[in-house]
């Protein structure tokens, strides 16, 4: 029996030059959501936890009209960029 596990994309940036790029830790952080385990996905990738509400603000931005709707995607944005940024740092210390 296959899993999602078996068709996670493989990291281009990892495999040419052997080093995790700031996007390592995403689809597998999902896979841990998925299969309920939330503190391993927060270790794992960090930015999981506003990259999921980033991702369906603008989704529904597209089919409601919401009031602050471009307030809250760029803060979300920016909150997601710092956090990726400080993880990878953290990462490599």
């Amino acid at each position: 029996m296959s899993s999602l596990d078996d068709y996670m994309l493989p990291c281009l940036n990892k495999k040419i030059f052997g080093f995790d790029c700031m996007g390592c830790g995403f689809q597998r952080s999902l896979s841990l959501i998925i299969h309920g385990d939330f503190v391993s996905a927060f270790y794992m990738y960090p930015a999981v936890y506003t990259l999921i509400p980033l991702g369906l603000f603008i989704i529904a931005s597209f089919f409601f009209k919401l009031k602050y709707s471009n307030k809250i995607i760029n803060a979300l944005a920016i909150v997601s960029v710092i956090i990726i940024i400080a993880s990878f740092i953290i990462k490599k210390i």
